[in-house]
């Protein structure tokens, strides 16, 4: 008797652009048509926009984080690992388990969504003392460690120490900085009212990013408006400066100042995923390079979207433009790719990725926020409603929405909590010790590990 195999289908990440394809594959396919099977060494979609709020601790961290496990109705086979290499031309992806074995997945598509990690320079001392923000754990991480400095502080009778551990430099004026020094001051100013041994007046935020202005775009003047929402709050932002060194106790800025402090927080951009550089094909700006309709050229079956393939922008009608890496543009590739990857067993036309940005959202807390939806700028309450209901809706599951809107109630009533849940009982743990970027493997050891090894069957 004849075995028929179905074509296999590999998604890698599980973010915004992994999780839409995989989601529409499995409504749109039949369940004999083919296997869909997703590679994510988290079993969860991570709705990263909300990342400063579960640092200030607005938001639990099991609220932005919604499991892929939690409907019985997905038939997705998820592999507990990551991607650390692909071979086109084998067609082969070389997975590293949670186990630590390294595997190989055979496919027949494959949609590459690895998305980012953080972005760093060669600055001394950047990812031995700098912490990062781009995962759940970093996030949750930080709060215990900014709440430990006020209660080291308060236990401290060495007045320089007690300055330096109440100083808090953030390096990116972009939305994730921004929004993460906005919410941290807010916890900050809030909980110093809890240390009677503390002069709030020592507590100095920091924000600093080498461009000439503050969330460019936004516009000049949400841009001008925001910046003095920080400066109202206290918190002292410097353009056009970065950092020149870094060390366990205080930070260098390129204009010469030197900070006192045990907490520099690095959000300074992203880069494509270090997977992108095994696959040895052509990039833009390390992204790779794809079509308009997301699909890499030269290779039969290589679907690629998110942050880490420089999507043509055709909404904006300009040579060379690329989609910027933001949700908006993920969740929404995400679904085009799968009714490609779709019409491609089909034997059908693929359509081309076309969508006009709707606006952007900045929340910084409190009553405060500055919004830009369809062009329209707005302040205050009005943004700060524009931004927490395009988040709420953004939420994938009605679980989410539950569990955010209770706690945007739950702070709003009840306040700030302080509460420190032990994180840094353990050894302390920085920007390099959570994103795993020596991971990968070279283009060499790739053809290696596939050459060597018979390519493991999915059940």
């Amino acid at each position: 008797m004849d075995t028929v195999t179905r074509p296999r289908i590999l998604v890698v990440g599980a973010g915004f652009a992994g999780v839409g394809c995989v989601r529409r594959l499995e409504r749109k396919l039949s369940p004999l048509e083919a296997d869909v099977t997703l590679v994510t060494p988290f079993a969860y979609q991570l709705y990263l926009p909300l990342l400063p709020q579960v640092a200030s601790g607005v938001l639990t961290p099991q609220s932005i984080a919604l499991s892929l496990r939690r409907s019985r109705k997905y038939r997705t086979r998820i592999i507990p690992g990551g991607a650390i290499g692909v071979d086109l031309k084998s067609k082969v992806c070389v997975v590293r388990t949670i186990t630590d074995k390294i595997v190989n997945e055979r496919y027949d598509y494959i949609v590459l969504a690895p998305g980012s990690v953080t972005r760093t320079f060669d600055i001394p001392g950047l990812t031995e003392h700098a912490f990062g923000m781009k995962t759940l754990a970093e996030a949750a991480y930080i709060r215990d460690h900014v709440i430990s400095q006020l209660d080291l502080a308060d236990a401290s009778d060495d007045p320089a120490e007690r300055a330096a551990r109440l100083q808090f430099v953030v390096v990116g004026g972009g939305y994730a900085g921004t929004e993460t020094a906005a919410c941290l001051q807010r916890l900050t100013h809030a909980a110093v009212k809890r240390y009677p041994r503390l002069d709030p007046k020592l507590i100095r935020w920091h924000l600093i990013d080498i461009a000439p202005k503050l969330m460019p775009e936004l516009g000049d003047k949400l841009g001008r408006s925001a910046q003095e929402i920080l400066a109202r709050r206290g918190i002292d932002v410097s353009l056009g400066v970065s950092i020149d060194k870094a060390g366990p106790e205080e930070v260098t800025f390129t204009d010469g100042r030197v900070v006192p402090t045990h907490t520099l927080i690095w959000t300074a951009g992203v880069v494509a995923s270090p997977l992108i550089a095994t696959l040895g094909a052509e990039t833009v700006r390390g992204r790779l390079a794809v079509d308009a309709e997301m699909t890499l050229p030269g290779h039969d079956g290589v679907f690629a979207l998110g942050d880490s393939a420089a999507v043509p922008d055709l909404a904006k009608g300009q040579e060379g433009a690329i989609c910027p890496p933001t949700a908006q543009h993920a969740m929404r590739q995400g679904k085009v790719v799968a009714d490609n990857v779709i019409a491609a067993l089909r034997d059908q036309p693929l359509s081309p990725y076309e969508h006009k940005d709707l606006g952007l959202v900045v929340d910084l807390g409190g009553k405060d926020a500055v919004s830009k939806p369809l062009g329209i700028e707005l302040r205050g309450l009005p943004a700060q409603a524009v931004a927490r209901g395009y988040h709420w809706s953004a939420l994938r599951t009605n679980v989410a929405k539950a569990r955010v809107a209770t706690n945007w109630l739950l702070n709003a009533v009840a306040g700030d909590d302080f509460v420190r849940t032990g994180f840094q009982a353990r050894k302390p743990a920085r920007l390099k010790d959570f994103e795993y970027t020596d991971s990968y493997l070279t283009q060499e050891q790739v053809r290696a590990q596939v050459e060597d090894k018979p390519a493991l069957e999915s059940p």
